[in-house]
């Protein structure tokens, strides 16, 4: 019984591939199949509420810009920026850079952390959050931080900017200008006073 029906399916196969290549049209649908059910009429249900004392509780924030940049979020492990303690970067030369200087107002929190994990906590924060950064404003995440740290937030203490700190930066801003700016007008006339040192020795020669 079992080779009668393998020998149908060879012959009903042998079939359609002829078939189909005697000029028959393979199906190029590529939609997808939709379940449809048996009526397609609306038709009256009845609602059964077993406590009908109960209400229903809504999130208040579900359509609100938080909420959606919480959810699409990945979870993150707590005090993953102690991961980046100890790492320096380095220029094309192989030579390590010189660790920036934070302000006074800046203070870390957390267990075993210091200045060079602060600094990098906030190097991650402004590349990879667009919310403010305040640091953490509850004081109780200072005392028990396991429990009461801000993931969304730096290892920082809360911190205010005043407009002294935003003069201060302006005026740091514009000396990096200006020592940019005399650095290229120094390589600039290195480089036309060894051209036309060479140009001279050329004609010279």
């Amino acid at each position: 019984m079992t080779g009668g029906k393998l020998q149908k399916n060879k012959q009903r196969l042998r079939h359609d591939s002829l078939s189909l290549t005697k000029g028959g049209k393979t199906d190029l649908n590529t939609s997808l199949p939709i379940r449809q059910t048996a009526s397609i009429f609306k038709q009256p249900i009845t609602k059964v509420t077993n406590h009908p004392g109960n209400k229903v509780k809504t999130d208040t924030q579900s359509h609100t810009d938080t909420h959606t940049q919480r959810s699409s979020e990945q979870p993150r492990q707590l005090f993953w920026e102690k991961r980046l303690k100890g790492l320096r970067s380095s220029d094309v030369t192989e030579e390590l850079l010189r660790t920036m200087d934070l302000p006074k107002g800046l203070q870390s929190v957390g267990p075993d952390s210091g200045d060079d994990t602060l600094l990098s906590a906030l190097a991650s924060a402004l590349h990879m959050s667009s919310s403010p950064i305040t640091g953490q404003m509850s004081v109780a995440a200072g005392k028990n931080p396991t429990i009461w740290l801000n993931t969304s937030q730096p290892l920082c203490k809360a911190f205010t900017v005043t407009d002294e700190h935003i003069r201060e930066q302006e005026l740091k801003v514009h000396q990096a200008r200006r020592s940019l700016e005399e650095a290229l007008m120094a390589d600039g006339l290195a480089r036309a006073t060894e051209n036309t040192r060479e140009v001279f020795e050329g004609k010279t020669a």
